[in-house]
């Protein structure tokens, strides 16, 4: 009997690679989509080469070439038939996170590559398990549940109205056997904090940290949604090695205990070599009074974040705890320094301080 895959877009990515990781410790079959790289490699440094799916498709992990842009995702209707004997479930991950982006690649990329793969689960006959974003809450506050959706209360960025058009096509494609699952803003791995990837809300602390973003728009009471990127690979695994029961549900992937910009400013203070940003009332922050300097990195870069600094929500994770039965991990002040004590490690943010080791060596 042919051994059945998981079908993954995005799996180069960030989080698809972590999704690659925990399906391979659960022994699971990988077919990845890809561009160019045919090597994954997750946040904890492990890799795992990718086998051309042509050549092997019985390999752990194996690639075929295409395009999410494209319909049938740029595959040839011989390899789609051969795809569908291997095939139980397809994960689309694949989605531009960049904030910044062109409005026509959001279509594309993040619409346009949501319903191809709704037509590929549908031609294969296999359940669908996108990956968005708790973000399509838009600008409401207060408590969002899973269940909540088709709420169109405006966006902090196109990146979330992006995720949030092609998750109500999602729900409404006629026939689709589908699931979602809704990461907060994606950080570092529990207990480590390594991540592979320093980007958004990444950038946005090492300016803050560095003094070049001093003064946002803000409250101190909003709470950041962080999501250690293990934990949200491991709500897409759960989902996979599940269908039946995560058959119509969404999931948030968010960590408990959201980290507020009060919080986050203590933790900052903590730190000899960081700078603390100040937050004032979004009706009374001017960006004509920024000098020159902090204006440009604000309209290039804070801009595009500051959605996040005005709203306090707090996301159910009920389906995550209940339905696929995972722990949620706490991800408060405790977790904040640990990511940054990573970051320095790595020399992300400023320079690390020296361990106690380093200092009595230096000094004999």
């Amino acid at each position: 009997m042919t051994e059945r895959a998981v079908f993954l877009t995005g799996g180069s990515g960030l989080v698809g690679a972590e999704v690659v990781s925990q399906l391979r410790a659960a022994d699971r079959r990988v077919i990845v989509l890809t561009h160019r790289k045919q090597t994954i490699v997750d946040s904890a440094g492990r890799e795992f080469p990718a086998t051309d799916f042509a050549a092997d498709p019985a390999a752990p992990v194996t690639y075929v070439c295409g395009d999410v842009r494209e319909p049938g995702f740029g595959l040839s209707t011989e390899l789609r038939a051969a795809l569908a004997e291997r095939v139980e479930v397809l994960v689309h991950s694949a989605a531009t996170t960049d904030f910044a982006a062109a409005e026509e690649l959001y279509q594309e990329l993040n619409v346009g590559g949501a319903r191809n793969a709704a037509a590929l689960a549908l031609e294969w006959g296999v359940p669908l398990v996108y990956v968005s974003t708790a973000y399509v809450c838009g600008r409401r506050d207060g408590v969002i549940t899973e269940d909540q959706h088709g709420e169109d209360s405006g966006f902090g960025n196109p990146y979330e109205q992006s995720k949030f058009t092609a998750e109500r096509y999602i729900r409404d494609c006629p026939g689709l056997d589908w699931a979602i699952v809704r990461p907060g803003i994606v950080t570092g791995r529990t207990g480590t904090g390594a991540i592979r990837d320093k980007k958004n809300l990444y950038t946005v602390v090492r300016l803050i940290t560095e003094g070049k973003l001093r003064t946002l728009p803000g409250r101190y009471d909003a709470d950041l949604a962080l999501a250690p990127v293990d934990f949200v690979a491991a709500v897409v695994t759960a989902v996979v090695a599940d269908t039946g029961r995560a058959r119509g549900r969404t999931f948030h992937a968010v960590g408990a205990g959201g980290v507020s910009l009060r919080v986050m400013s203590d933790v900052f203070a903590e730190y000899p070599s960081f700078e603390v940003a100040r937050f004032v009332p979004p009706s009374s922050f001017r960006v004509d009074d920024l000098d020159d300097l902090e204006r440009e990195y604000y309209e290039r870069i804070g801009v595009q974040y500051v959605s996040y600094f005005d709203r306090k929500r707090v996301f159910v994770t009920d389906e995550v705890t209940t339905t696929l039965r995972l722990t949620v991990p706490v991800t408060d002040t405790d977790y904040l320094r640990t990511l940054l004590d990573r970051c320095l490690e790595d020399g992300f943010l400023g320079a690390a301080l020296p361990t106690v080791s380093e200092v009595v060596e230096c000094s004999n």
